[in-house]
Protein backbone atom coordinates (compact mmCIF):
# COMPACT_ATOMS: atom_id res chain seq x y z
CA UNK A 1 0.00 0.00 0.00
CA UNK A 2 1.08 3.25 -0.99
CA UNK A 3 0.25 6.41 0.90
CA UNK A 4 0.56 9.63 -1.26
CA UNK A 5 0.38 13.06 1.00
CA UNK A 6 1.81 16.56 0.65
CA UNK A 7 2.53 18.29 3.92
CA UNK A 8 1.24 21.63 2.33
CA UNK A 9 -2.23 19.56 2.65
CA UNK A 10 -2.18 21.12 6.20
CA UNK A 11 -1.16 24.66 5.78
CA UNK A 12 -4.92 26.31 5.48
CA UNK A 13 -7.42 26.35 8.04
CA UNK A 14 -11.03 28.29 8.95
CA UNK A 15 -11.15 28.41 12.59
CA UNK A 16 -14.20 26.45 14.23
CA UNK A 17 -13.87 24.42 11.01
CA UNK A 18 -13.99 20.83 11.31
CA UNK A 19 -12.26 19.62 7.82
CA UNK A 20 -9.18 20.89 9.87
CA UNK A 21 -5.44 20.49 9.22
CA UNK A 22 -5.62 17.64 12.19
CA UNK A 23 -7.44 15.33 10.13
CA UNK A 24 -3.92 14.84 7.96
CA UNK A 25 -1.20 15.47 11.01
CA UNK A 26 -2.70 13.13 13.43
CA UNK A 27 -3.47 10.43 11.12
CA UNK A 28 -0.09 10.59 9.78
CA UNK A 29 1.38 10.35 12.84
CA UNK A 30 -0.20 7.20 13.35
CA UNK A 31 0.10 5.21 9.99
CA UNK A 32 4.05 6.49 10.29
CA UNK A 33 4.36 5.08 14.24
CA UNK A 34 2.37 1.40 13.04
CA UNK A 35 4.57 -1.56 12.70
CA UNK A 36 1.82 -4.02 11.47
CA UNK A 37 0.95 -2.66 8.01
CA UNK A 38 4.11 -2.36 5.57
CA UNK A 39 3.48 1.36 3.64
CA UNK A 40 5.03 3.26 1.11
CA UNK A 41 5.25 7.07 0.86
CA UNK A 42 4.68 9.14 -2.20
CA UNK A 43 3.64 12.91 -2.87
CA UNK A 44 1.03 14.28 -5.66
CA UNK A 45 2.58 14.52 -8.81
CA UNK A 46 1.52 17.08 -11.42
CA UNK A 47 -2.06 17.82 -12.86
CA UNK A 48 -3.19 19.62 -15.73
CA UNK A 49 -5.91 22.19 -16.68
CA UNK A 50 -7.03 19.47 -18.75
CA UNK A 51 -6.89 17.05 -16.46
CA UNK A 52 -9.70 19.21 -14.31
CA UNK A 53 -11.55 19.99 -17.31
CA UNK A 54 -12.83 16.67 -18.33
CA UNK A 55 -14.65 16.92 -14.79
CA UNK A 56 -15.06 20.76 -14.55
CA UNK A 57 -16.22 23.55 -16.75
CA UNK A 58 -13.51 26.50 -16.86
CA UNK A 59 -15.44 29.13 -15.61
CA UNK A 60 -15.44 27.07 -11.81
CA UNK A 61 -11.65 27.01 -12.26
CA UNK A 62 -11.97 30.84 -12.39
CA UNK A 63 -14.17 30.75 -9.55
CA UNK A 64 -11.65 29.01 -7.46
CA UNK A 65 -9.51 31.98 -7.41
CA UNK A 66 -12.09 34.72 -6.48
CA UNK A 67 -11.52 35.64 -3.02
CA UNK A 68 -15.74 35.08 -2.16
CA UNK A 69 -16.92 32.26 0.08
CA UNK A 70 -18.58 29.33 -1.60
CA UNK A 71 -21.35 28.82 0.95
CA UNK A 72 -21.49 28.94 4.72
CA UNK A 73 -19.84 25.52 4.97
CA UNK A 74 -17.20 26.15 1.86
CA UNK A 75 -14.40 29.13 2.62
CA UNK A 76 -12.37 30.88 0.18
CA UNK A 77 -9.13 30.91 1.59
CA UNK A 78 -5.67 32.32 0.37
CA UNK A 79 -3.90 29.51 -2.43
CA UNK A 80 -7.52 27.16 -1.50
CA UNK A 81 -7.24 26.55 -5.47
CA UNK A 82 -3.91 25.30 -5.57
CA UNK A 83 -4.23 22.85 -2.23
CA UNK A 84 -7.25 21.58 -4.25
CA UNK A 85 -5.35 21.17 -7.57
CA UNK A 86 -2.89 19.08 -4.91
CA UNK A 87 -5.40 17.01 -3.77
CA UNK A 88 -6.48 16.28 -7.43
CA UNK A 89 -3.05 15.40 -8.35
CA UNK A 90 -3.04 13.13 -5.63
CA UNK A 91 -5.62 11.35 -7.22
CA UNK A 92 -4.24 10.91 -10.47
CA UNK A 93 -1.15 9.86 -8.84
CA UNK A 94 -3.07 6.91 -6.95
CA UNK A 95 -4.53 5.89 -10.27
CA UNK A 96 -1.67 5.74 -11.70
CA UNK A 97 -0.31 3.56 -8.75
CA UNK A 98 -3.62 1.47 -9.19
CA UNK A 99 -3.29 0.85 -12.95
CA UNK A 100 0.22 -0.34 -12.38
CA UNK A 101 -0.59 -3.00 -9.68
CA UNK A 102 -0.06 -0.97 -6.34
CA UNK A 103 -3.05 -0.34 -4.26
CA UNK A 104 -3.02 3.41 -2.99
CA UNK A 105 -4.46 5.65 -0.61
CA UNK A 106 -4.46 9.13 -1.03
CA UNK A 107 -4.27 10.64 2.66
CA UNK A 108 -4.71 14.98 1.09
CA UNK A 109 -7.74 17.20 1.85
CA UNK A 110 -9.79 19.49 0.93
CA UNK A 111 -12.16 16.41 0.07
CA UNK A 112 -13.81 16.30 -3.10
CA UNK A 113 -16.87 14.55 -3.73
CA UNK A 114 -19.62 17.07 -3.17
CA UNK A 115 -17.81 19.46 -5.73
CA UNK A 116 -20.10 19.43 -8.98
CA UNK A 117 -18.89 20.38 -12.67
CA UNK A 118 -19.75 24.52 -11.38
CA UNK A 119 -20.03 24.53 -7.93
CA UNK A 120 -17.50 23.80 -4.51
CA UNK A 121 -19.78 23.23 -1.89
CA UNK A 122 -19.76 20.70 1.24
CA UNK A 123 -16.09 21.83 1.86
CA UNK A 124 -14.59 20.36 -1.78
CA UNK A 125 -13.63 22.66 -4.15
CA UNK A 126 -12.67 19.91 -6.98
CA UNK A 127 -13.96 16.67 -7.62
CA UNK A 128 -11.13 14.16 -6.89
CA UNK A 129 -13.08 11.14 -7.65
CA UNK A 130 -14.40 12.05 -10.52
CA UNK A 131 -10.90 13.75 -12.23
CA UNK A 132 -9.31 10.40 -11.79
CA UNK A 133 -12.37 8.23 -13.26
CA UNK A 134 -12.54 10.60 -16.66
CA UNK A 135 -8.78 10.25 -16.34
CA UNK A 136 -9.10 6.43 -16.22
CA UNK A 137 -11.07 6.84 -19.30
CA UNK A 138 -9.18 8.73 -21.18
CA UNK A 139 -6.37 6.38 -21.01
CA UNK A 140 -8.21 3.59 -22.29
CA UNK A 141 -9.36 1.99 -19.20
CA UNK A 142 -13.23 0.53 -20.26
CA UNK A 143 -15.05 0.29 -17.26
CA UNK A 144 -14.56 2.69 -14.27
CA UNK A 145 -16.60 2.31 -10.43
CA UNK A 146 -16.50 5.02 -8.01
CA UNK A 147 -17.70 3.20 -4.60
CA UNK A 148 -18.36 6.14 -2.00
CA UNK A 149 -19.13 5.30 1.29
CA UNK A 150 -18.97 8.28 3.52
CA UNK A 151 -21.99 9.22 5.43
CA UNK A 152 -22.69 12.35 2.83
CA UNK A 153 -24.31 11.57 -0.53
CA UNK A 154 -21.65 12.37 -3.44
CA UNK A 155 -23.27 14.46 -5.13
CA UNK A 156 -20.99 16.21 -7.11
CA UNK A 157 -19.26 12.74 -8.28
CA UNK A 158 -22.91 11.58 -9.78
CA UNK A 159 -22.98 14.94 -10.90
CA UNK A 160 -20.44 14.75 -13.36
CA UNK A 161 -20.26 11.05 -13.62
CA UNK A 162 -24.15 10.67 -14.79
CA UNK A 163 -24.48 8.35 -17.59
CA UNK A 164 -20.83 8.83 -18.66
CA UNK A 165 -20.57 6.12 -20.41
CA UNK A 166 -17.91 3.10 -19.07
CA UNK A 167 -18.69 4.44 -15.35
CA UNK A 168 -20.49 3.26 -12.33
CA UNK A 169 -21.27 5.44 -9.10
CA UNK A 170 -22.49 3.45 -6.18
CA UNK A 171 -23.39 5.52 -2.82
CA UNK A 172 -24.27 4.29 0.69
CA UNK A 173 -24.81 7.58 3.04
CA UNK A 174 -27.30 8.74 5.60
CA UNK A 175 -31.02 10.45 4.51
CA UNK A 176 -31.96 12.74 5.55
CA UNK A 177 -28.59 14.56 6.07
CA UNK A 178 -26.45 16.89 4.13
CA UNK A 179 -26.78 17.40 0.78
CA UNK A 180 -30.27 16.43 0.94
CA UNK A 181 -29.72 14.46 -2.53
CA UNK A 182 -29.35 10.32 -3.27
CA UNK A 183 -32.68 9.31 -2.75
CA UNK A 184 -32.91 7.01 -5.67
CA UNK A 185 -31.61 5.56 -8.21
CA UNK A 186 -30.63 7.85 -11.00
CA UNK A 187 -29.99 7.67 -14.93
CA UNK A 188 -28.14 4.66 -16.51
CA UNK A 189 -25.32 4.24 -13.93
CA UNK A 190 -25.92 6.05 -10.58
CA UNK A 191 -27.07 3.50 -7.91
CA UNK A 192 -27.59 4.74 -4.46
CA UNK A 193 -28.53 3.75 -0.86
CA UNK A 194 -29.81 5.78 1.48
CA UNK A 195 -29.90 4.64 4.69
CA UNK A 196 -32.00 6.37 7.61
CA UNK A 197 -30.09 7.66 11.17
CA UNK A 198 -28.91 5.73 13.64
CA UNK A 199 -29.25 2.29 11.56
CA UNK A 200 -27.60 -0.73 13.55
CA UNK A 201 -24.22 -1.73 12.19
CA UNK A 202 -25.45 -4.83 11.34
CA UNK A 203 -28.19 -3.07 8.84
CA UNK A 204 -25.58 -0.73 7.83
CA UNK A 205 -23.71 -3.81 6.75
CA UNK A 206 -26.59 -4.92 4.57
CA UNK A 207 -26.91 -1.96 2.93
CA UNK A 208 -22.73 -1.47 2.10
CA UNK A 209 -23.16 -5.42 0.58
CA UNK A 210 -25.95 -4.30 -1.73
CA UNK A 211 -23.50 -1.50 -2.93
CA UNK A 212 -20.77 -4.49 -3.11
CA UNK A 213 -22.75 -6.65 -5.30
CA UNK A 214 -23.36 -3.51 -8.04
CA UNK A 215 -19.50 -3.36 -8.26
CA UNK A 216 -18.96 -7.34 -8.55
CA UNK A 217 -21.61 -7.26 -11.29
CA UNK A 218 -20.38 -4.45 -13.29
CA UNK A 219 -16.86 -5.61 -13.16
CA UNK A 220 -15.21 -2.55 -13.44
CA UNK A 221 -11.27 -2.62 -14.72
CA UNK A 222 -11.15 0.33 -11.91
CA UNK A 223 -12.23 0.63 -8.53
CA UNK A 224 -11.69 4.23 -7.21
CA UNK A 225 -13.09 4.01 -3.19
CA UNK A 226 -14.00 7.45 -2.12
CA UNK A 227 -13.53 6.91 1.74
CA UNK A 228 -15.81 8.69 3.93
CA UNK A 229 -15.24 7.58 7.62
CA UNK A 230 -18.23 9.62 9.15
CA UNK A 231 -20.39 6.77 9.52
CA UNK A 232 -18.89 5.82 12.74
CA UNK A 233 -20.88 6.16 15.54
CA UNK A 234 -18.46 9.46 17.40
CA UNK A 235 -18.70 11.30 14.48
CA UNK A 236 -19.92 14.46 14.95
CA UNK A 237 -21.73 15.75 11.58
CA UNK A 238 -23.66 12.08 11.31
CA UNK A 239 -26.00 9.89 12.96
CA UNK A 240 -24.68 6.53 12.53
CA UNK A 241 -23.57 3.77 14.28
CA UNK A 242 -20.58 1.86 12.81
CA UNK A 243 -17.61 1.22 14.78
CA UNK A 244 -14.07 0.65 14.01
CA UNK A 245 -14.14 -3.06 13.15
CA UNK A 246 -16.91 -2.13 10.56
CA UNK A 247 -14.42 -0.42 8.58
CA UNK A 248 -11.59 -2.74 8.86
CA UNK A 249 -14.55 -5.51 7.35
CA UNK A 250 -15.74 -2.92 4.55
CA UNK A 251 -11.79 -2.90 3.69
CA UNK A 252 -11.62 -6.29 3.20
CA UNK A 253 -15.10 -6.70 1.36
CA UNK A 254 -13.37 -4.08 -1.35
CA UNK A 255 -10.28 -6.35 -1.34
CA UNK A 256 -12.36 -9.72 -2.08
CA UNK A 257 -13.59 -7.68 -5.20
CA UNK A 258 -10.27 -8.59 -6.24
CA UNK A 259 -9.89 -4.98 -8.82
CA UNK A 260 -7.11 -2.91 -8.96
CA UNK A 261 -8.04 0.15 -6.50
CA UNK A 262 -7.36 3.52 -4.88
CA UNK A 263 -8.64 5.16 -2.49
CA UNK A 264 -9.40 8.63 -2.04
CA UNK A 265 -10.39 10.69 1.97
CA UNK A 266 -13.05 12.26 1.67
CA UNK A 267 -14.94 12.90 5.56
CA UNK A 268 -14.55 11.67 8.84
CA UNK A 269 -14.05 14.39 11.55
CA UNK A 270 -13.94 12.27 15.01
CA UNK A 271 -10.97 12.13 16.69
CA UNK A 272 -10.69 8.79 16.25
CA UNK A 273 -10.32 8.95 12.62
CA UNK A 274 -6.64 7.66 12.68
CA UNK A 275 -7.75 4.74 13.91
CA UNK A 276 -10.47 4.14 11.20
CA UNK A 277 -8.25 4.88 8.48
CA UNK A 278 -5.46 2.38 9.96
CA UNK A 279 -8.00 -0.57 9.90
CA UNK A 280 -9.57 0.36 6.85
CA UNK A 281 -5.73 0.39 5.56
CA UNK A 282 -5.09 -3.26 7.03
CA UNK A 283 -8.57 -4.96 5.85
CA UNK A 284 -8.28 -3.40 2.14
CA UNK A 285 -4.58 -4.62 2.50
CA UNK A 286 -5.38 -8.24 3.85
CA UNK A 287 -4.01 -7.71 7.49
Amino acid sequence: MTIITDERCTGYHAPGHPERPQRISATKARLRQQTDLPLQWTQPGEITDQDLLRAHSAAHLQRLEEPRDFDMDTAWLPEIHLHARRSAAAALTALQLALAGQPAFSLMRPPGHHATRDRAMGFCYLNNAAIAALAARARGVQRVAVFDFDVHHGNGTEDILLDQPGTLFVSVHQHPAYPGTGTSHRGSNCRNYPVPPATPATEYRAHLQHALADLETFQPDLLIVSAGFDAYIRDPLARQMLEIEDFHWLGAQIRSLGRPTLTLLEGGYSRDLPELIFAYLKGISGY
